[in-house]
Parts: C-alpha cells; sequence; structure tokens
C-alpha cells in the first residue's frame, strides 16, 4: 500500500525546452518533411499521371492534381501481350532466387562461425573477394552459356544464390548471438546441423528478414540479365518488358490503341500515348514490390540494426 502510495504522488515532470530548441524542432521537422516529399512526390507524379487526361499529361500539364480522371490507362496496359507473362516470370523469379539466396546466406553465414569448418577462414576469404574482383560481361556470359544457363529460368535464380554481401550480414550478426547457446546445445549431444535448425535459425530471423527484403527487390529490379540470357520471349520478366516499353513506347501505344474501339480512340483525354505507357507500366512493376516493406518491416529495422546492445 505505501508503495502504491508513493507511485500515485509521483507526478511526471515536464520537460521545458527553450526557445532554440524549439526552433531547432521546428526546423528539423520542416527539413524531413522536405525529405520524405522528395521521396514521394516521383511516385505521386507518375500516378496522377497515370489517372489524367492523357492529352494533358503528354504535354506536362499534370504536376500537382490530376485533372480529366479515368483509369483506362490501366486496362490498356494489361491488354497488351505478354505482360501476364513477364508478371509471373517477375515473381517465380522472386520468390524462388529470395528463398535460395536466404537460405543460402543464413547457413553459409553460420558455417563460417563454426572453428570446427575445414579452412573456414580461406573460403571466407575467397568469398569476400568475389565482392571486389569481377571477371565482366563477357566472360560471365561465357559461363553462363557453358553451364547451359541460357533461355533457361534458372538463369535467374543460381548466379544469385550466393552473394557475399548478404553473408557478411548473417556471419556478423550470428557472431553477435551469446555462444552459450550453441554450447548448451553441444553439451545436449546436437550436431552441426541440428544447431544450425533448431537453435540459430529462431534466432536470427531478422536478419533474414532483412536479406529477404533486399533480395527481394534486387530479383523483382534486375532486367539485364534478361536482356544479355533471354531470347525467349516466355523468359521475359516484367522489368525487361518496362525496359522494352521504354524505348518503344510510340509503337506500343499503337498496339494498345488497336484494341480500343472508336470512340475511345476518337477522344483525345484517353488515347493511349508513350507517356501514359511508360508511367502506366511504371506504376505495375513498382507497385507489387512496395508491398514487401510492410510485412518484413518489424523485422528488418531489427536486422538491420547490426551490433547494437541488445536486451
Amino acid at each position: 500500500m505505501l508503495r502504491k502510495k508513493e507511485e500515485e504522488n509521483i507526478k511526471p515532470h515536464k520537460i521545458h525546452q527553450s526557445a532554440g530548441d524549439i526552433s531547432l524542432e521546428a526546423v528539423c521537422y520542416v527539413v524531413f518533411a522536405l525529405c520524405a516529399l522528395v521521396c514521394v512526390y516521383p511516385f505521386y507524379y507518375i500516378f496522377i499521371n497515370t489517372i489524367s487526361a492523357n492529352d494533358l499529361s503528354a504535354r506536362g500539364v499534370i504536376l500537382f492534381w490530376p485533372e480529366g480522371i479515368h483509369f483506362k490507362n490501366y486496362a490498356s496496359a494489361l491488354r497488351i501481350d505478354g505482360l501476364f507473362q513477364a508478371a509471373k516470370i517477375s515473381v517465380l523469379r522472386t520468390v524462388i532466387g529470395t528463398a535460395a539466396t536466404v537460405a543460402a546466406s543464413a547457413f553459409l553465414g553460420f558455417m563460417f562461425t563454426q572453428e570446427k569448418m575445414w579452412h573456414r577462414k580461406l573460403w571466407y576469404r575467397l568469398v569476400v573477394a568475389t565482392m571486389y574482383f569481377n571477371a565482366g560481361i563477357i566472360p560471365w556470359y561465357l559461363t553462363m552459356r557453358n553451364l547451359h544457363l541460357t533461355n533457361n529460368f534458372w538463369g535467374y535464380i543460381l548466379p544469385a544464390i550466393v552473394s557475399p554481401f548478404y553473408i557478411i550480414l548473417t556471419k556478423t550478426f550470428i557472431e553477435s548471438v551469446p555462444k552459450e547457446l550453441q554450447e548448451a546445445a553441444q553439451i545436449d549431444g546436437a550436431g552441426v546441423m541440428k544447431i544450425f535448425f533448431r537453435v540459430m535459425l529462431p534466432v536470427i530471423k531478422p536478419i533474414m528478414a532483412t536479406i529477404a527484403i533486399f533480395a527481394a527487390v534486387n530479383q523483382w529490379n534486375a532486367f539485364q540479365d534478361t536482356l544479355l540470357l533471354m531470347t525467349d520471349t516466355k523468359l521475359y520478366s516484367l522489368q525487361f518488358i518496362l525496359y522494352q516499353y521504354l524505348n518503344q513506347a510510340s509503337s506500343l501505344s499503337s498496339l494498345a490503341n488497336s484494341g480500343s474501339s472508336a470512340s475511345l480512340a476518337a477522344a483525345a483525354a484517353t488515347v493511349q500515348t508513350p507517356t501514359s505507357i511508360r508511367m502506366t507500366i511504371t506504376i505495375l512493376v513498382v507497385l507489387p514490390i512496395m508491398l514487401v516493406y510492410p510485412i518484413f518491416q518489424r523485422y528488418f529495422v531489427k536486422g538491420i540494426m547490426i551490433g547494437a546492445v541488445k536486451g
């Protein structure tokens, strides 16, 4: 009872801020708001141009508010041949590639912390060395061709499985975990694989989620491997389709308009233009990967703070 009364008598102390502190806080809010605006405005600008009158968008009139709102750009873009097949390839390579990269990074990062691993320092240095030395595009292409990974879906997956940067992140995170966890498991007779799956995997979920975000974004945004390795249109990724749209927007706008009704083609506000094609497909490509961040956000903050004090 005495302790309860003492807690009731304790009043929260008000923090008194000077005029300088208030001014500095206001300046910080303004600066951060401007930085947020700079980051958000390009996406907002593209979106309002996709739903505005196409003739106004093509002239660059739409800057802050949409005018002549319509959604026929998205309907026309979704009718373009190969878009859904490309989306399927992008989703598959992102899901499979991300899972493979996370699994390999977690396992190799764990193994490089095991003192019993044969020549672990040598192997670790060889892996890290690949971050600084690159043979170039032509030797890489020749290697991929000799491995029969041209016009092969696995050409998207296999080269990205082992990533030195992700392995370093995982290794650093595991080294910050108390060794007593592994030692206790070893005393109970657990082997290396059992320690990895039963003890370490639940502990390293934050860094695995962080790597999953990085790997998913890289896989989703990649288009150069499609450009170099794939000639089969069934294996084109969504980003490569976007790359083609950016280079051939005029002809693609004609293709989209050819499937429209006569009244739609006659309406200048809704007829497809190169600008509307570019911006509409940009939104379609960017939107799915933006949805990944809210799912992994709570793990991302913990995983990226490697070396922080842990409670």
